[in-house]
């Protein structure tokens, strides 16, 4: 069976060449090898003095090896304690301590050692110590009175720990205090404070130290700081501070920075190669000092660098020699500045540049172990073996010491052993086991036979061959059964047997063979290669902006090998998907609904197989309107400005374009707000300015692309003070509304520009042009005040002042104003009229005085009217018309008159008050002009070659009719028009007979009237002239009848108009307001099928013919057969049936020749009787002179159509016409027909056909009437 291999990624590839490198130098378990410690505790292992310890040593040789402990440095005999065990095949010692052991017997340094007949390995000195968490020792904690302004350190003193324990403050609520650049910890855990403010007073400073190897808390006494602020140091520090202290004491005052630690101005500092280096700075000061950190000669190191606790710790990790330096860190305010320079030493402990590895080697080969190591100081090289420094072991003559090297020359079995390398200085040491194994094996092949190999394609490919043998063999690879030995750049060749193809193609797909040989033998293994194609994500998730509670959908579509199973896996920020019921993930998409803002963040479609994995990210943005803005601040107050501050809320992903500031006066409009600014996004201050006596509040609105934020918090009141007034009222007006008065309107000062209590308005006002006095009055606070007693429409000055309890608004401006409007006292005068045409007049005045007006001259009007038609001489009421002409125009026109028509006009003048006197009546005529149309045009009686005409005259003749003009002209069957005729008509004639006409020709008539200016508008109309004296019939469908089966009815009428018609039928749901539907007949056939009806439903039907304007016939309704639980049977497909059919035929044939026979002999047969019974009464009785039938004949005359015959489209009589109709055959649901039309029910005699004109027999009757007739 075929062992399946995967490559996923290039990555993994690397990963999986390394551990074959690795394993390539295991020795098979099946052979013998000296001991390998393969796991072991760590150098220095703190335990929980609760628990049992555990010291693991774990090893494997062959033979299995045994294991032995010294503890300290002697022999541990573990079977003389009872509380200590060795698990069984292990090295792993288990001390029991929660069945009476004290850990603190077991504290010592312990050593492993793993031995079997070929050597001994040992573990590094491991050092147990138990955990230690002691309690705080008592002290007595005196509270801390501070000064405002001044620093201060609490100490916290943690107990000493294994390991140190972790420091934090936090208050009586277990709630950490919260810490600035003026406040902080310190890497000690001590709390510093740059400068101390009222709002650190407290009594509940707790530093917790937290030891987390035996997971407990300690808790110091709490500590209590006082902050006395200079304002009440006077009144409270007596009772609790000496006079000296008390007379010391100095208003707050801002310092310089001085540094709280490091103390002095340079310190030293060592750290240990590879581990984080923590420098820390903190000074006091006022204002509070900011810390910056440089490295003197040099740059911090770039991505290593970071800085914590507010600036004042720099932490710089994975320090390595060239860290090495000095560091300066700087404090600085706005007084000065404080620095200390830490001089940084980094030291190494023992790190490995080449660690001594195993080696397997056959009898007499040569080989080296290397040990070298690197460290600050240089590390000291010392060799052991089999755990026995290397000067007092048992010789061997092949192994020769040479400083870091050991040589091995002709190695023989009794050279395996296992050699320790200790590289140690001051700071640590290293210790590494390698063991040489001296063996003679033939090669043999440890990668499984026929291994399956899959790897994208384009991608490396790593066909493994791990194997062993001594001496070491060589390894050569073939492709294919036959193929050839593979060389050439196309390959690598790894020493560990790996055969890699850089760039696997489709074409390296097959059979590789991995040949291992050496002197003492040969073998080989065969392995399989498939490539497959690479998973592609061909339509990848783009960028979205989406707006908060809407809906979004990320796009994943991909391409992948035919067998390769690939899973999609949707991440949101690197995690897994939210458990929410919003995250809908689909085939090839991720759908996101009602989003939030929690939904931002990139999310990424990964696609897995097997083989390879592709990814593809989007980042989704969720923006919304902003947050309100919070903190809003005043500073700065004055009586007519303030500056507002605010913090920013979140912007939601929307930028925030700018802020909207409103104010509520509380103190006039409480609960109103009012726009006052706004200011870009950039800015979270603003000056504004205010008014006098106003109770301020303010609020801000932030606003970015998606809308507006709420309002934030009010902020606090600010109440400014009273002034007298900035200004005056607006729009002040002077309008009389009486004929002796004038009344003073303004629009009074809102509530805040009043300024102050008392709001109260100046209202002065003198005449204009008359040497006056000012007449001055104070009103409360309105808007109004009317002035009694004065002329009719006399100019006045006037000026309205505000003012309030503290005084005067400035000097108002002056504005003029009139007293009240009185009616105009005459007309105007010289009215003329020149009349332009018969629709149009211009009328003339003099203007009235301007003294008479007594008023604002709006302007002047026209009253005028017609008294009489002059074509009628008929007097009637007509109403009034007016035209207004606004400003003082002397003319105007009059449009829209009637011609030759009887006017009267006058002219008012107008003011604001109303309408003058009317000037005298003005008489004008209008003169003749063309007549409207004729009322109407009637074309009667059309016979062969004659129409007649009757018409009424114009409804409007505007003027004396003098005559009537007609022209005609015939129409083809095209529509052409052929040539034209005029005729003109006295006045007084109202009808005309056209003769000498074409017959059976379309003629279209022009006809109008004429006066002596001219003719006016036309009617026209069409006839057509006939073709025989017989009388026309005009178009008409009639009996519509419907036979409805389940699915479909077959619809049939009769139609009576010209030929070629195409005819179409219309239905719907009987009841229903939809549309009609409609559906094309083919041809001119009189009955059509209407398939897809829906079953047991009511139809309305109606027949229409195309062409022929709203010519259609009455609606017909009908109803659908119930649905069947099963299809019936069609009676027309059965034998029996048809058999009966043919039978009946036959003998209805005979019965005709019968009928025949004795008709041409004359005599009677008994059909007459049954066709008297059954006699349709639209059908010409039969003749009884010769008991024939009436719709024979036995001559050829021309005889007309009885009553009810049909006529063609050029109404006259044609011949050999058919009128065959599905009606004849079956009316109503006694008939029933297929949906192709074709007639299957009972045959049914309602009806027998018209008769033909001519010798043309009609056809044959129905079957039934020709059976019943021989009953």
């Amino acid at each position: 069976m075929m062992k399946k291999m995967s490559m996923p990624t290039s990555k993994t590839s690397l990963v999986l060449f390394l551990c074959q490198i690795i394993s390539a130098l295991d020795v098979p378990l099946d052979l013998s090898q000296p001991p390998t410690i393969t796991q072991q505790s760590p150098k220095d292992y703190i335990v929980d003095p609760r628990e049992n310890i555990v010291i693991q040593c774990e090893a494997k040789g062959k033979p299995p090896p045994s294991f032995s402990w010294t503890r300290n440095g002697t022999h541990f005999d573990i079977d003389k304690d009872a509380q200590v065990t060795m698990k069984p095949n292990s090295g792993t010692l288990v001390i029991n301590i929660m069945n009476g052991g004290k850990a603190e017997a077991y504290e010592g340094v312990y050593q492993c050692t793993a031995r079997n007949e070929r050597g001994a390995a040992i573990s590094n000195n491991i050092v147990i110590r138990p955990s230690r968490s002691p309690l705080w020792t008592k002290e007595k904690l005196e509270p801390n009175h501070v000064r405002e302004g001044d620093s201060l350190v609490l100490h916290c003193r943690p107990p000493v720990g294994l390991p140190p324990p972790i420091i934090f403050w936090m208050d009586n609520a277990f709630q950490r205090l919260p810490q600035s650049e003026r406040v902080s910890q310190g890497l000690n855990g001590d709390l510093y404070f740059s400068n101390v403010q009222p709002e650190d007073t407290r009594e509940d400073y707790i530093c917790y130290a937290r030891f987390n190897h035996t997971q407990t808390i300690q808790q110091k006494q709490p500590i209590s700081v006082k902050v006395f602020s200079m304002d009440s140091l006077n009144d409270t520090i007596a009772a609790n501070l000496s006079d000296t202290d008390i007379y010391g004491a100095k208003p707050v005052t801002e310092r310089q920075p001085v540094l709280l630690t490091p103390t002095g101005s340079t310190s030293t500092k060592v750290e240990l190669r590879g581990n984080v280096l923590l420098l820390e700075c903190i000074a006091a000061g006022l204002p509070t000092p900011v810390i910056r950190w440089i490295k003197e000669g040099g740059e911090l190191p770039a991505n290593r660098t970071f800085f914590e606790n507010f600036r004042k710790t720099l932490k710089i990790i994975d320090v390595s020699e060239a860290d090495s330096g000095n560091y300066k860190c700087i404090a600085r305010n706005t007084l000065g500045s404080a620095h200390h320079v830490i001089s940084v030493t980094v030291k190494a402990a023992p790190y490995w540049i080449t660690a001594p590895r195993n080696l397997v080697l056959s009898p007499g080969e040569d080989g080296t172990l290397i040990c070298r190591a690197n460290g600050n100081p240089k590390p000291s090289i010392s060799w052991l073996a089999n755990g026995v420094p290397i000067a007092i072991a048992p010789e061997d003559p092949s192994r020769k010491v040479d400083g870091d090297t050991i040589i091995f020359s002709h190695v023989q079995e009794r050279s395996s052993a296992v050699y320790q390398c200790n590289a140690s200085n001051e700071y640590g040491y290293l210790l590494s086991n390698a063991f040489v194994n001296v063996l003679a094996e033939p090669p043999r092949i440890l990668t499984p036979a026929n291994k399956l190999y899959q790897v994208i394609a384009d991608s490396p490919a790593l066909l493994d061959c791990a194997y062993f043998g001594s001496p070491k063999p060589e390894i050569e690879w073939f492709k294919g059964v036959k193929g050839s030995i593979l060389r050439g750049n196309e390959y690598v060749f790894h020493d560990n047997g790996t055969l890699e193809i850089p760039v696997a193609q489709k074409n390296s797909a097959g059979t590789y063979t991995c040949v291992a040989r050496n002197e003492l033998g040969k073998i080989q293994n065969e392995v399989q290669l498939e490539i497959k194609d690479p998973t592609m994500i061909i339509k990848q998730p783009e960028y979205k902006v989406i707006q908060r509670y809407g809906q979004v959908s990320f796009e994943c579509i991909i391409k992948h090998d035919s067998t390769l199973l690939p899973t999609v896996t949707w991440l949101k920020d690197n995690d897994e998907l939210p458990d929410d019921d919003r995250f809908l993930v689909g085939k090839d998409n991720l759908t996101i609904m009602n989003v939030t803002d929690k939904d931002d963040g990139t999310y990424t479609c990964i696609v897995n197989t097997t083989l390879d994995s592709v990814s593809a990210s989007a980042v989704l943005t969720v923006v919304a309107r902003p947050n309100p803005p919070f903190d809003l601040e005043l500073t700065g107050q004055l009586e007519r400005s303030i500056d507002l501050s605010w913090i920013p809320g979140d912007e939601n992903n929307s930028p925030i374009t700018n802020f909207v500031i409103e104010y509520e006066d509380a103190l006039h409009e409480p609960g109103v707000w009012h726009y006052q600014t706004e200011v870009p996004g950039t800015q979270t201050t603003v000056h504004l300015k205010l008014s006098p006596y106003v109770n301020y509040s303010f609020r801000v609105i932030a606003v970015n692309k998606i809308g507006r934020s709420q309002p934030s918090e009010p902020s606090e009141q600010y109440l400014t003070k009273s002034a007298s007034p900035d200004e005056n009222p607006a729009n002040v007006q002077g309008i009389g509304s009486e004929p002796d008065n004038l009344v003073i309107t303004w629009e009074p000062l809102k509530g805040f520009q009043s300024n102050g209590p008392g709001l109260q308005y100046k209202v002065s006002w003198r005449q204009k042009d008359v040497d006056d006095e000012w007449t001055s009055v104070i009103v409360a606070n309105v808007s109004k005040y009317i002035v009694s007693g004065t002329p009719t429409f006399v100019p006045y000055e006037i000026k309205v002042q505000a003012l309030n309890d503290l005084g005067y608004a400035p000097e108002p401006s002056e504005v003029i104003g009139h007293s009240g409007e009185d009616l105009p006292m005459v007309a105007p005068g010289n009215v003329q009229v020149h009349v332009i045409n018969s629709t149009l007049a211009k009328v003339h005045w003099d203007p009235v005085p301007l003294k008479t007006v007594r008023g604002h001259l709006q302007g002047y009007k026209v009253y005028y009217w017609k008294v009489q038609s002059l074509s009628r001489r008929s007097r009637r009421h007509v109403e009034q018309k007016i035209l207004t002409f606004r400003g003082n125009k002397t003319f105007g026109m009059l449009p829209g008159l009637e011609p030759y028509s009887s006017y009267k006009l006058n002219v008012r003048v107008v003011n604001g008050k109303g309408e003058g006197p009317a000037s005298p009546d003005k008489v004008f005529r209008t003169p003749e002009g063309v007549p409207s149309s004729p009322s109407f045009l009637k074309i009667t009686n059309p016979t062969l070659d004659s129409l007649t005409l009757e018409w009424g005259s114009p409804t409007h003749p505007n003027g004396v009719l003098t005559s009537y003009t007609l022209k005609f002209q015939p129409i083809n069957n095209t529509h052409e028009l052929g040539p034209l005729v005029e005729i003109r008509i006295p006045a007084n004639e109202s009808s005309l007979i056209l003769k000498n006409l074409n017959y059976s020709t379309r003629y279209k008539f022009y006809f109008n009237a004429q006066t002596s200016v001219g003719s006016g508008s036309q009617i026209t109309e069409e006839a057509v002239t006939i073709m025989d004296e017989v009388q026309p019939l005009y178009p008409r469908i009639r009996n519509v009848t419907t036979a409805a089966a389940e699915t479909y009815a077959n619809i049939s009428w009769e139609y009576e108009g010209p030929d070629h018609v195409n005819f179409y039928v219309e239905y719907g749901v009987a009841g229903s307001k939809e549309d009609w539907k409609k559906e094309i007949v083919n041809g001119s056939r009189s009955f059509f099928v209407l398939k897809g009806l829906t079953p047991g439903t009511a139809y309305k039907v109606r027949v229409g013919a195309e062409g022929l304007s709203g010519f259609r016939s009455s609606e017909d309704v009908f109803e659908t057969g119930p649905a069947m639980a099963s299809r019936q049977v069609d009676i027309a497909t059965q034998g029996w049936f048809i058999g009966l059919m043919c039978a009946v035929a036959l003998l209805i044939l005979i019965l005709l020749i019968v009928c025949f026979i004795r008709r041409n002999k004359g005599g009677k047969y008994p059909v007459k009787e049954k066709e008297d019974a059954h006699a349709d009464p639209e059908i010409q009785p039969m003749k009884e002179d010769d008991g024939t039938f009436g719709e024979y004949s036995d001559a050829e005359d021309h005889k007309p159509l009885k009553k009810g015959s049909r006529t063609p489209s050029d109404r006259t009589v044609k011949k050999e016409d058919s009128d065959d109709s599905l009606v004849d055959y079956g009316e109503g649901v006694n008939g029933q027909f297929n949906e192709d039309g074709s007639f299957i029910g009972q045959y049914s005699g309602k009806k027998e056909k018209e008769p033909a004109e001519g010798n043309e027999s009609s056809e044959a009757p129905s079957p039934v009437n020709a059976m019943n007739s021989f009953v």
